[in-house]
Formats: structure tokens, C-alpha cells, sequence
């Protein structure tokens, strides 16, 4: 095996990982305090990279974009928890999922609307554009390595606050059981949208780091956030810590997977049945760890105490 190509595999692992994160992060909140099933938390990540781009290309700065869009994009969620999302809290998970899937259809064509069919790319700046020397042998692109960096140090200070802050104990305590903190005289209505923002914003900080790699496109989160359910359910439903540990280990998976699958089924099979066989497999490496877990830990790896 190439080592070069391995450690440069484990970094676009460690990156895909911590993409999955700022999206698992909000989502199992939402998912594990509120008891909704939002479907619709990838055109929250659309939208955020549309924001950036937009405002990348006003400002002429991708900094700039980036810190009106985080704002820009909380504001979306927060009007979307008001408008429509409360009214859902007391509906069952069907509700949830038609309502959220009818969400995804009007942000599709709403973006549609805004921005036309083209996608939108931003154009990084100078000093994120190159590359870095890691070992004499191995190089890696300097923006994504930002992105591990980042997205490491958010998960590090979205730890501390759920940990050891009075908010962190309220969402902590709102995962494991709503009806109690409610009946202890705590605003639930402000929490929940509050928390939803906040998801928000971390799934659509998540679109604003992946679009400079790729784009922003219309229905670009509709893939994602299936993967994003994968990792929640994986980590456990309403904990941060679990989303981060299985947001990391499916990122590592599915690249390992995609990269190296092939050559280890080389050893047992023909090259020809290899090589048709690795792609699908590889597709399917992240269900099929997803549903071990839940034959051996149904609450998942990681679940918040008290579940």
C-alpha cells in the first residue's frame, strides 16, 4: 500500500469528518431535544453556502462572506422554527418528515428563484489556495487542512459549552428529558429556537467551507443529510460527543472505503470482480456499520445520560 497515498486518504477522511460533524452537531440537538425530525437541515447547508458565495462576491472577501453569512443563515432558521416549525412539536414523526420533505421542495425552488439554475463557486484567496508541506513526501491542500482545523476547534468549543455552561446544561438536560426542565420553569419556546438556530448556522457553516472545493448548487444538501441521520444514529440521538466520534469514523470509512476497498478484495477475488465489486460495497460500508450498531447498541454508541 502507498503510504503517501494512505496518510493523505486519512486526512480527506479526517476533513469529511468534520464536515459530517458541524451538520450531525445541530442536527441531533434538534433531533434529540426537540424529538423533530428535520429533513430539511440540508437546505439549511445549501442555503449557507448560497449566503457566502453571494456575499463573498459583494465584499470581495471569503472572510467577510463567511462572517455575514453565519448570521444571515441562524436568521433563516430562526424564521423557518417560528413560522413552521413550532406548529410541528405536537405532530408525530410522519408529520415531521412530510412537512420538512415539502420544506426541502420550496428551499430547492426558492433557491432556484433567487440565484438561477447555475451553481455559484468562491474563488479563494491567495493564501488558501496552495498547498502544504506536511512531510518531504506528502503535500496537502492548505484550505482543507483549515477545514480540519476549524471544524476541530468548534467541535472542542461546542464541547465546552454543552459541558460547562448554564446553556450546555439546559440543552443537556432538554435531551434527556423536555417535560421536566418545562415544568421547571424554563422557556422552552425561546430554547427551541434557539437551539435551532443555532443548528442552523453549523450546517450552514458546513456548506460555507465545502462550496470553494466544489460549489453551491441546488439540492446539494439532499445527499448529505442522509449521511448526516447515518451519523447521528450511529453516535446517538441528542449527544454531541457521539455525533463527533461517529461523524469522524464514518468519514474515515467512507474514504478508506472508496480507496483502498478494491485492493484489499484483490487478495480474495479475481481483479475483474474487484473492481465491480468495491464501488458498491464502498457505497455501503457506512449502512452497514450503522446497522451492526443497531443490532448490538440501538441508542446508539455514545448516548446522552439518561437514556
Amino acid at each position: 500500500m502507498d503510504w503517501v497515498l494512505f496518510v493523505t486518504q486519512i486526512l480527506n477522511g479526517l476533513q469529511l469528518g468534520v464536515l459530517l460533524f458541524l451538520l450531525a452537531s445541530g442536527l441531533t440537538l434538534i433531533f434529540g431535544i426537540m424529538d423533530f425530525v428535520n429533513l430539511a437541515h440540508g437546505s439549511l447547508y445549501m442555503i449557507g453556502a448560497y449566503f457566502c458565495a453571494t456575499l463573498t462576491e459583494i465584499t470581495g472577501s471569503f472572510l467577510f462572506g463567511i462572517l455575514l453569512a453565519i448570521p444571515a443563515t441562524m436568521l433563516v432558521g430562526i424564521i423557518i422554527e417560528i413560522i413552521i416549525v413550532r406548529r410541528l412539536y405536537v405532530q408525530n414523526h410522519l408529520d415531521h418528515v412530510l412537512a420538512t420533505f415539502g420544506l426541502i421542495l420550496c428551499c430547492d425552488a426558492l433557491v432556484h428563484f433567487t440565484w438561477g439554475p447555475e451553481g455559484m463557486a468562491i474563488p479563494l484567496p491567495v493564501i488558501l489556495d496552495g498547498q502544504i508541506e506536511i512531510s518531504p513526501d506528502i503535500t496537502f491542500p492548505t484550505f482543507r487542512l483549515l477545514i480540519i482545523i476549524t471544524g476541530l476547534i468548534i467541535a472542542g468549543t461546542l464541547y465546552l459549552v454543552i459541558t460547562r455552561t448554564k446553556a450546555g446544561m439546559l440543552i443537556r438536560a432538554g435531551a434527556s428529558n423536555r417535560t421536566m426542565i418545562g415544568a421547571l420553569g424554563v422557556d422552552i419556546k425561546t430554547l427551541f429556537t434557539l437551539v435551532f438556530g443555532a443548528g442552523a448556522a453549523m450546517a450552514g457553516f458546513a456548506g460555507m467551507m465545502i462550496t470553494p472545493i466544489t460549489e453551491a448548487s441546488i439540492g446539494m444538501g439532499n445527499d448529505i443529510i442522509i449521511v448526516t441521520f447515518v451519523v447521528i444514529i450511529i453516535g446517538g440521538i441528542g449527544s454531541v460527543k457521539g455525533a463527533f466520534l461517529a461523524a469522524i469514523l464514518v468519514g474515515f470509512i467512507d474514504t478508506m472505503g472508496r480507496s483502498f476497498l478494491d485492493t484489499f478484495l484483490k487478495l480474495i477475488f479475481t481483479a475483474e470482480s474487484a473492481e465491480t465489486a468495491a464501488p458498491a460495497l464502498s457505497a455501503m460500508l457506512i449502512y452497514i456499520l450503522m446497522a451492526t450498531v443497531l443490532t448490538f447498541r440501538p441508542q446508539g454508541l455514545f448516548p446522552p445520560k439518561g437514556r
